[in-house]
């Protein structure tokens, strides 16, 4: 009787040992399912680009004769047209900057960007050669007549749970994307962010040039996923150095200036 008393006592133990950590498991789960609240109008973090992305979309794009004269003309180092960047024009090729809005399709092996809000201003940095684009949110009005720049000009401001940002000034050597589209100094982008959830953001993009297209184009809805794994700072440089890339193209231009 004694032993069997025993018996009985460990196993009761044993039992009541094991079923905190069980009950924790079970009540922890429907948690760890939950989804994080977040505020709409908090665009800050670092996101990244999901599948599908590499393209502004899957419709033809409304070229006017000079623009598809253009895009004909261009030698990209990606997609069905492309060339070795040395025999090409490729402004990734001389380490030009990518420009928007060709960075914002985020096309160099998967790269991120951050949105940092801050109270008259929205900046963008973006992990690729490490640039960073103001979006001003002082109340300014875009420039009429602006000397180009890499980045272009912008300004923007909430429609409801959608953050709008306009630009304008883009320098014509920069391209839509990284397949060769092309864009004269008259081109105007607005840029629509709408964080859907914790995770997740919606990003389209609409194009206006009256020289390179025949009426206003937008892109599909593209989908940024939130970083959530580490930041920007722990990441390795990702700058485009002339000096390599020029090394580079010799060698491809050159196969004989690898063998010194």
């Amino acid at each position: 009787m004694r032993n069997q008393f025993l018996g009985g006592v460990i196993a009761l133990a044993i039992t009541l040992a094991f079923v905190p950590a069980n009950f924790a498991q079970t009540s922890s789960a429907p948690e760890a399912k939950a989804d994080k609240p977040f505020d709409p109008h908090d665009l800050s973090g670092v996101w990244t680009r999901s599948k599908g992305l590499d393209t502004m979309g899957t419709s033809d794009i409304p070229w006017t004769a000079e623009g598809k004269a253009k895009f004909d003309a261009d030698q990209p180092s990606y997609g069905p047209r492309s060339v070795p960047s040395a025999i090409g024009n490729d402004p990734m090729g001389s380490c030009d900057p990518l420009g928007d809005p060709r960075q914002l399709f985020l096309e160099v092996a998967g790269r991120s960007f951050e949105f940092v809000q801050l109270p008259d201003r929205v900046v963008q940095f973006f992990e690729w050669q490490h640039q960073f684009r103001t979006i001003w949110m002082d109340g300014r009005q875009l420039p009429k007549d602006p000397d180009p720049r890499w980045n272009g000009y912008a300004v923007g401001r909430w429609d409801g749970d959608t953050f709008v940002v306009d630009s304008v000034g883009f320098d014509p050597r920069t391209w839509l994307d990284k397949f060769g589209d092309g864009h004269s100094d008259q081109l105007r982008v607005q840029e629509r962010y709408k964080r859907t959830d914790h995770n997740a953001m919606e990003m389209t993009l609409t194009f206006t040039d009256p020289v390179y297209l025949s009426k206003p184009w937008t892109s599909d809805t593209k989908i940024l996923k939130l970083n959530k794994q580490r930041g920007m700072d722990d990441k390795e440089e990702t700058f485009c150095v002339p000096s390599e890339e020029q090394a580079f193209n010799k060698r491809v231009r050159d196969p004989a200036a690898g063998l010194h």
